[in-house]
């Protein structure tokens, strides 16, 4: 079961997946904002929330994984490089994440963050990106400990190598699209597809002149803790 959700004023994704056969949960992403909603999802479907996953420390929003970890008794998930002290299970490459019959599995894919993860279904059927790889285009690399050459890397040696019909569910999209696949990312992503070199991919990254993100201040620091606000 996956449920895909939105947050309108940060254009983020969340994602819950349960495994019918034992109604457990993980949510992926969360916003602290929606944890309402989804805490309403979630007893509606008649699921229990065992873990809440973090793609990284997120810079635009503030997590609702310490308000759902306290409302729930779940686990809080960050990748192992990520410096997050509000994490309780910090996984590495190749590490399983379980729910009920079903797991994702981490891959480690550095680059818009040291601790950037993507989470990839057991059956390779779906990989749930973060910011790492967007549909037709990537995070920023400016701040944060970004590197464009770890992010060039990561990306087609943890999500390009899997299969061409693997979907790809993305941290973020503003221009309303919902997902995108390995193949057509490969093919058609500007920055990084179409056979784009990692020097190329650099000079694209250098060229970028983005605003910081309006939160950043606030965000990052509550989101090392797992979304508690100072």
């Amino acid at each position: 079961m996956l449920r895909q959700l939105f947050d309108r004023d940060t254009c983020t994704y969340t994602y819950l997946l349960a495994d019918p056969a034992t109604e457990e949960a993980v949510l992926i992403d969360s916003v602290l904002e929606q944890a309402e909603r989804d805490l309403e999802l979630i007893a509606q479907l008649d699921l229990r929330l065992v873990a809440v996953l973090e793609t990284h420390v997120h810079a635009d929003h503030v997590t609702g994984a310490a308000s759902l970890r306290d409302r729930t008794g779940c686990k809080v998930v960050f990748g192992r490089d990520s410096g997050a002290t509000g994490a309780d299970v910090v996984v590495g490459d190749q590490d399983r994440v379980a729910y009920g019959e079903r797991y994702l599995i981490a891959r480690e894919t550095p680059g818009h963050t040291p601790g950037c993860v993507t989470y990839v279904a057991d059956d390779l059927s779906m990989a749930f990106t973060g910011d790492t790889l967007m549909v037709r285009g990537c995070g920023r690399t400016d701040f944060q400990q970004g590197d464009a050459r770890r992010l060039y890397r990561s990306v087609h040696d943890k999500i390009f190598s899997l299969p061409d019909g693997c979907l790809i569910y993305p941290g973020h999209d503003y221009k309303g699209r919902t997902c995108s696949t390995v193949g057509e990312e490969r093919r058609f992503n500007p920055r990084l597809g179409d056979g784009k070199t990692e020097d190329e991919f650099v000079v694209i990254m250098d060229a970028l002149d983005l605003s910081p993100p309006k939160r950043i201040d606030v965000a990052v620091p509550a989101n090392l803790a797992a979304g508690l606000v100072a």
